[in-house]
């Protein structure tokens, strides 16, 4: 245990220690979710909440155990905790596997302070971490409190500080650090509480009924991926807010195993489904696109979404455009998508068109498999993009005829000026023709790898098919 993580950057520290709390702060229970974590992780986590957490702020720790199978996680730690702690731990033990999500919700069930926070069970606390996620809680009990997440290496346990940063996520779903909005910047404190759009989820605290009033966590999710974002969304539209607080500093300790990690993309997916058909209106298509898959009759059991949408009817007046605009502003949008998916042309069915290698500049044909860099996209306003939906600040790439080349052209179409170059007329199961040059998207049969050139020639009558069309 001696590697206490002690670490938080100068500038910061001296802003964050010069801003004072009131003592009669509300209490937390601290929960923590374990599956066969090593015991001495789970120790570590607890001997910091209990050291770096003002005693009288410290309801109680509340240990998940979300059926391990190691017998240290038994009566070991049992022993251990009763002996150290008396009376200030308690372990909930799931009788099956629930996953993550579901193991959490257990934990709220045990915990009777004013205030929960959620936490992954290898994480440290750095002193001073709880008073200012109380203070914000406190002043209104609707905001969900991120603290910042630093790393620390799981071979060396060197810390590794990250900048600050909001919470942000892709179509499909998945969580990524963003940087945080230009307001913050504008404002020039950087010890300020950062607006963020969702959590990348391995540690929250929420006032306790309010988080019963909003729904928890959505207990039809499967193990984990998408519940992060799912409550992001859904305490912006209910009216409250999440933010990330810089002056309260909790370091995750990065694992080379995860227990539940075992084909987590399926959960993740039909998870992300179960929030676009309930938060999303008329930009879950956008979900579907990221994922790649039909909007109808696509064979993904997404589960029974009747509650969650009945809780949406009764907890918010607001859309998700309206979060969008106001919360989220910097996620790209693609609802002026026709057709989108794998894109085959008749003459060589098995091929796809597809990004090729990034540095070429020009897109390629290659045998299909439906991952990111297949990704076609046709718009209402005729432009052919190819790769997977970026999000916030990548490129998005559409295809070219640049005039010059016999091959298609793969470009920032951002960048692209000449309007034409980048239009296309198409529909589906017919020719794919150049505005401003008539020349139309080929296949030509050639000595090469797959047997067959993408080219830019005059039109012979090869069509396209893009595997799904749009559903108004």
């Amino acid at each position: 245990m001696h590697h206490l993580y002690q670490w938080i950057p100068e500038e910061k520290e001296n802003r964050c220690k010069k801003v004072t709390y009131p003592r009669d702060l509300p209490q937390i229970s601290i929960i923590f979710i374990f599956v066969n974590e090593a015991l001495s992780a789970i120790l570590r986590s607890v001997h910091t909440a209990v050291n770096h957490t003002p005693a009288h702020l410290l309801k109680e720790i509340i240990l998940v155990d979300d059926n391990s199978d190691d017998e240290q996680l038994k009566g070991p730690l049992e022993d251990y905790v009763n002996k150290r702690y008396p009376g200030l731990v308690k372990i909930v033990r799931n009788q099956k596997r629930e996953g993550l999500i579901r193991a959490r919700i257990e934990g709220w069930k045990a915990a009777t302070a004013e205030v929960t926070g959620f936490f992954d069970a290898h994480v440290e606390f750095t002193p001073f971490w709880a008073e200012p996620v109380l203070a914000r809680i406190k002043e209104d009990r609707t905001r969900i409190i991120l603290p910042s997440i630093d790393n620390i290496k799981h071979e060396s346990f060197e810390s590794e500080p990250y900048g600050n940063s909001g919470h942000g996520y892709n179509w499909e779903l998945w969580c990524m650090y963003i940087s945080p909005p230009k307001q913050w910047w504008d404002d020039g404190d950087t010890s300020a509480p950062i607006r963020t759009p969702a959590m990348i989820g391995c540690s929250f605290v929420v006032n306790r009924v309010y988080f019963a009033e909003i729904g928890l966590l959505d207990s039809g999710m499967d193990v984990y991926g998408g519940e992060n974002i799912e409550l992001g969304i859904r305490v912006w539209l209910c009216g409250g807010s999440m933010e990330v607080l810089p002056c309260s500093r909790v370091a995750h300790i990065s694992r080379t195993k995860k227990p539940y990690h075992n084909n987590i993309a399926v959960h993740a997916r039909r998870n992300s489904l179960r929030v676009a058909e309930v938060w999303m209106d008329e930009y879950k298509s956008s979900v579907y696109m990221a994922w790649n898959i039909p909007m109808e009759n696509h064979g993904i059991d997404y589960g029974d979404i009747s509650q969650r949408i009945a809780l949406r009817k009764r907890l918010q007046r607001k859309s998700f455009e309206w979060y969008l605009d106001n919360v989220y502003p910097e996620m790209r949008r693609y609802n002026n998508t026709l057709f989108y998916g794998e894109m085959r042309n008749s003459k060589a069915s098995h091929l796809c068109m597809d990004q090729g290698k990034k540095e070429n500049h020009s897109a390629t044909i290659y045998p299909c498999h439906g991952w990111g860099p297949q990704l076609g996209r046709f718009t209402k306003e005729g432009q052919l993009f190819l790769g997977a939906l970026g999000s916030t600040g990548e490129e998005t790439h559409c295809v070219v005829d640049d005039q010059i080349n016999k091959s298609p052209q793969l470009l920032n179409c951002d960048k692209v000026t000449n309007v034409k170059q980048k239009s296309w007329h198409f529909s589906q199961n017919e020719s794919i023709i150049n505005f401003a040059t008539g020349r139309c998207l080929e296949v030509l049969p050639a000595n090469v790898d797959f047997g067959h050139l993408l080219v830019l020639q005059p039109c012979s009558g090869q069509k396209w098919t893009i595997k799904n069309t749009m559903k108004p």
